[in-house]
Parts: structure tokens; C-alpha cells; sequence
């Protein structure tokens, strides 16, 4: 079996499943792996039919490509790199992912607006980039009732105001899947 090139990671379930998505080779980009997306919505359920997400440090997209392939009617990715954007926006098409919209900015200015709500927000932002925390702060105001916000980081994620739904860990990432109090 050919091995996949390094900026390239595989969608593992849903109406997209196999597909591979290609990114530019950039410091910091890091996707998410396979396992932990297949654990991740096995947690949510296979099935997000309705659901809107946000998926806010988009990098290689993964996530909210995951979340299009399995039926999520709005997927807005952020990304602040125009070169990212840029793949991203040629991934919907190719796909095509007509629930897909990426935008270029910043995921904490976003956040921190008033305006649209979700029913699921992606936190995976660079780990040396210490935003995390005032991301998820922000997430939380952003949410649907009953919404979640799943969250990756170097360490294990403590926080306040927050019940942590379920938790996990593979190699250098902790990955858990929060829901406000």
C-alpha cells in the first residue's frame, strides 16, 4: 500500500469516507488523526444531519470536512492563512461540499462577535499559541442550547464551567468533548 504524503489526511466516515484531503505544509498545521476523528464522533453519533459547526482554527480542514460528510447542514471554517484558505476553498469544490463556507480571519475576533450560534464548535488551535483557553470562553457563548465544543491541546484540558462529556488521549494531543454548565 502507497504511504499518504504528510500534508494529507484521510476522511473516515460518512458520504465523503476515503476521501483524502491535501493541505500545504505549514509550521504548526497539525491534523487531527484518523483515530481520534473516528472516536470523536463516535462519541457525537455518526449521524449530525442538521447540526451547524464551526470548525475555528481550520488548518487542514479535517474536522469540518468530517462534519460535512456526515450530514451537517453549515460548516464555517476559519483560517487565518491565505494559502490554507485558499486549499480549503479548492477541498469544498473538489469534494463537493456544499455545506462547507471557509473564510479567512481571525477564529478569537470571530468569536468574540455577535452573531451566529452552533450546535457544535471545533477548538483545535495551535498548541503553542496559548488561545485556547479565551477560545473556549468565547466558544461558549456561541452555542445552540445543548451545543458542544470539542477541544485538542498538549495537556490535559481543566476548566471551570464546563462538564468534560468525554476525554481521550493519542500521542502528543489531548482531545476532550465539553459541553458548558
Amino acid at each position: 500500500m502507497k504511504a499518504r504524503p504528510s500534508n494529507s489526511v484521510r476522511i473516515v466516515g460518512g458520504e465523503f469516507r476515503s476521501r483524502i484531503l491535501h493541505f500545504p505544509n505549514q509550521p504548526g498545521l497539525r491534523p487531527t488523526p484518523d483515530r481520534v476523528r473516528e472516536t470523536l464522533f463516535n462519541w457525537l453519533g455518526q449521524d449530525l444531519s442538521g447540526w451547524t459547526c464551526l470548525d475555528a482554527f481550520a488548518g487542514s480542514g479535517a474536522l469540518g470536512f468530517e462534519a460535512a460528510s456526515r450530514g451537517a447542514v453549515r460548516v464555517l471554517m476559519l483560517e487565518q492563512d491565505s494559502r490554507t484558505v485558499a486549499a480549503l476553498r479548492a477541498q469544498a469544490a473538489i469534494l463537493p461540499a456544499q455545506a462547507v463556507e471557509v473564510r479567512q480571519g481571525d477564529a478569537l475576533a470571530f468569536l468574540a462577535g455577535d452573531g451566529e450560534r452552533f450546535d457544535l464548535v471545533f477548538l483545535d488551535p495551535p498548541f503553542a499559541g496559548n488561545v485556547l483557553m479565551p477560545a473556549l470562553q468565547l466558544a461558549a457563548t456561541r452555542l445552540n442550547t445543548g451545543g458542544k465544543i470539542y477541544a485538542e491541546s498538549a495537556t490535559p484540558l481543566v476548566v471551570e464551567g464546563f462538564d468534560i462529556l468525554r476525554r481521550g488521549r493519542a500521542g502528543l494531543a489531548h482531545f476532550c468533548l465539553l459541553e458548558p454548565v
